[in-house]
């Protein structure tokens, strides 16, 4: 993908190497917090002065956990009076309308930024170009779009959330070396090794879900949970597809719903008894919809449904026939598949997709080498 020009927006010079460099740095901060801010994006804000001894970096903010307050203000608030005069880099364009908290923009002006450069222009009805105008409107120097390409992966969720109205939904498989899942009534077969692994734990704290089906939870016993040191507290909300409520209060993600927070995406007639079992231990659910065709759950719906919960990443870990209904739905937007080196044999399950058939349909963003693994990381072709 080919990155866009920056604009200017009002009168000022043109995007240098140092804006950049602080741009790529605030990119680099907003990470930290993915995963953690609710419905809003984790974003970042470094304030950048130059007093005649080369710029430095006076001011960071990144969108706090929970979701406020938004990372603006945090910069202004470490930079103080030094903000004055000062550059403002913010990889989501500064919010324009009243909530709790006044608008970032009028929070940036009331500090005396000189200028702003901001990333990715914010799809919210709300915002979507007011930001900048407010700021061009008194004064401020602005140039938008920014390394806008790189900084939308950071908030690639929550811009898929408001323009397809539904969370972004990010397909991870891993494959045997002959192209297999795992084997049937086998429980969870070892495919890739503790470097890769750890990869996938890492992948869970930065979505708001994991999914999978009931399947694998009544086959596997998952904990879906982030098993990384210290990194505990940052384990998604579950969600299995389990249209007639086949769990059973044994499973370990029953077991643990009260730690974290576990979903059951079933149908409003599923077994009431039932029902109130797993209601007892914790487990919340989502009502859904039947595919008027196959008879099971609407996967377009329930994504609506959980967007507009607030959800705007859900990491999809089923198996087969959960990825094949994803990806025949055309709902699959980022996949990421593993490669180890076992091999399963002829009675293993067959994946609905490999690297091959993966290159055609996807784009390939990235792929690593973890030990013995090899890992493919695509993305949504766009129109």
């Amino acid at each position: 993908m080919t990155a866009a020009a920056p604009i200017e927006l009002s009168a000022g010079r043109a995007a240098t190497a140092a804006d950049h460099r602080f741009m790529a740095a605030a990119i680099r901060y907003a990470m930290r917090n993915v995963g953690r801010t609710a419905t809003n994006p984790s974003v970042a804000t470094l304030i950048v002065r130059d007093d005649g001894d080369g710029p430095r970096i006076v001011g960071r903010g990144v969108t706090a956990v929970g979701g406020r307050p938004h990372a603006e203000p945090v910069a202004l608030a470490e930079a103080g009076a030094l903000a004055k005069g000062a550059t403002a880099y913010v990889t989501l364009e500064p919010c324009a309308h009243h909530g709790r908290t006044p608008p970032c923009a009028e929070a940036l002006i009331a500090a005396g930024i000189a200028r702003v450069v901001s990333a990715v222009a914010d799809p919210d009805s709300r915002v979507d170009g007011k930001g900048h105008a407010i700021l061009a409107a008194a004064g401020l120097a602005v140039t938008s779009r920014l390394m806008a390409d790189e900084a939308a992966e950071t908030i690639s969720g929550y811009l898929n959330r408001h323009r397809r109205k539904r969370p972004e939904v990010t397909l991870k498989l891993a494959l045997s070396a002959d192209g297999k899942l795992g084997l049937k009534g086998q429980g969870q077969v070892k495919i890739t090794g503790p470097t890769a692994n750890a990869q996938t734990h890492l992948a869970r704290t930065r979505h708001d879900a994991i999914l999978v089906g009931a399947g694998t939870v009544l086959d596997d016993d998952p904990r879906l949970d982030c098993r990384l040191p210290g990194l505990a507290d940052r384990s998604p909300t579950r969600i299995v597809l389990d249209p007639r409520l086949r769990t059973t209060a044994e499973m370990s993600v029953v077991r643990t719903a009260r730690e974290t927070p576990t979903q059951i995406a079933s149908f409003a007639d599923a077994d009431p008894n039932k029902r109130a079992a797993l209601a007892a231990a914790g487990v919340g659910f989502v009502a859904c919809e039947a595919d008027p065709h196959t008879g099971r759950i609407a996967l377009p719906e329930l994504l609506e449904d959980l967007a507009a919960r607030g959800m705007s990443s859900v990491l999809v870990e089923g198996g087969a026939e959960t990825a094949a209904a994803f990806l025949y739905e055309d709902l699959v937007d980022r996949f990421v598949l593993l490669r180890g080196e076992v091999v399963i044999g002829e009675d293993g399950i067959a994946s609905p997709i490999d690297v091959a058939a993966a290159r055609r349909r996807f784009r390939l963003v990235r792929q690593y080498r973890f030990g013995a693994d090899h890992a493919f990381e695509f993305a949504r072709r766009e129109a």
